[in-house]
């Protein structure tokens, strides 16, 4: 049976078991070996990072030629309005093509826990909050995505990987799950 770990990655942690020895790895936080993450998160990027030791189930995952979805919360600068969000629904054109059309909508703050370091906070500018779903994971997708129509993510927590949730697994904690 394939061993699989649901892992909720800090901010500034790398999605990957070695670095150099100024960042933080998985392996600061995750002591089983021969898993390997299915996907990535950027540093800057929290949340759900699935982790297995079977390679089939890793590319499926991580693969967009299987259509797995991946959702997200974040926090945009400035006060997003609704032509932006049914752009990024339709798809935006990135340096690299065309996204697909992604569901996105509009959420008030969820409930977080707090970031190390704390996101930056400018008195005169407003903050908002979406909930974005793609099918297809590029470099920075989410944050590329949110900058082509006007609004630079802050915070990015990654909630969901398919059918698999973050809940309420703490930062830097992880658990066993059965498939």
């Amino acid at each position: 049976m394939a061993e699989v770990i649901l892992f909720n990655k800090p901010y500034g942690v790398l999605s990957q078991f070695s670095g150099d020895d100024h960042k933080a790895t998985l392996a600061a936080f995750i002591p089983v070996k021969n898993v390997y993450a299915a996907g990535r998160l950027d540093k800057d990027s929290e949340g759900l990072l699935i982790l297995t030791d079977d390679g089939k189930l890793q590319a499926q995952i991580s693969d967009p030629r299987y259509n797995k979805s991946k959702t997200y919360v974040v926090q945009v600068e400035g006060d997003i309005d609704k032509d932006a969000i049914a752009r990024l629904q339709r798809g935006v054109e990135l340096k690299d093509g065309m996204t697909l059309p992604a569901k996105v909508k509009a959420i008030s703050e969820p409930e977080l826990w707090p970031r190390n370091p704390p996101v930056r906070f400018r008195q005169k500018i407003p903050t908002s909050w979406i909930e974005l779903t793609l099918r297809e994971g590029r470099n920075r997708q989410v944050r590329r995505m949110t900058a082509a129509v006007g609004y630079p993510t802050l915070r990015l927590v990654r909630t969901q990987v398919a059918d698999w949730r973050l809940q309420d697994l703490p930062p830097g904690k992880w658990r066993r799950i059965k498939l």
